[in-house]
């Protein structure tokens, strides 16, 4: 087993459905401006914004109004919690390892994500907490000194090319990429791309038992 260290929208929690619906209809869009939303939130939710105010002339202050009525939602609406998640959190800690997020969401919104769902988490950092966002390794080295815990003990988990490259700017070398409706990729040092051709990949479902069967040996895939 390992310590983990999640990402939380689209990793932990399965965020993006709902704010890619709420940006596309604060829009007016159709099924192409969707596709074009879930690009667009792929790099940052404020990355979006940004863009679609410039390109359909609504105004930025309205979709940060419509993602703060998400926002609200969520708190008796939460987005639901990865498929997975719950078990692995539940292992991991069940093996005396920590879980710990550390994500962009601001903690107002992340707090209530976790409470909506009772997700038992050892600690969180947020970016909104001063901290420079990824690929800055600066969260995922305090998370590591905050629990007191090694790096060559703790597996990463995320959904963006940026959380591999703070993962293992910390000293992380292992980590498994996942995300909304895919499959997760183990990822080492060895490796030289996110996804490589013939990387060995896992339901998320799956990582309680990856994790169990490596104890304190190294990675052998």
């Amino acid at each position: 087993m390992r310590h983990v260290i999640w990402d939380m929208g689209g990793t932990l929690i399965d965020t993006y459905p709902d704010v890619n619906d709420t940006l596309t209809r604060a829009v007016g869009g159709d099924a192409e401006t969707a596709r074009e939303v879930a690009k667009l939130t792929q790099v940052s939710i404020a990355h979006a914004m940004t863009t679609l105010a410039k390109r359909t002339g609504v105004d930025r202050s309205a979709l940060e109004a419509a993602y703060r009525q998400l926002k609200q939602r969520w708190h008796t609406h939460p987005a639901p919690v990865m498929t997975g998640a719950r078990a692995l959190i539940a292992a991991v800690r069940q093996a005396g390892y920590h879980n710990i997020v550390v994500t962009h969401r601001d903690r107002a919104s992340a707090t209530t994500l976790l409470r909506a769902h009772r997700l038992d988490i050892d600690a969180m950092i947020c970016a909104s907490d001063g901290y420079p966002r990824k690929p800055d390794p600066a969260m995922f080295i305090l998370a590591l000194h905050h629990c007191e815990i090694p790096a060559a003990a703790t597996v990463a988990i995320g959904d963006r090319p940026i959380d591999i490259s703070a993962a293992r700017a910390a000293g992380i070398d292992n980590f498994f990429l996942c995300g909304t409706h895919a499959n997760a990729r183990l990822v080492t040092k060895e490796l030289t791309t996110p996804a490589p051709n013939g990387a060995r990949t896992y339901q998320v479902s799956e990582l309680a038992a990856v994790l169990r069967a490596l104890r304190t040996a190294p990675f052998a895939f």
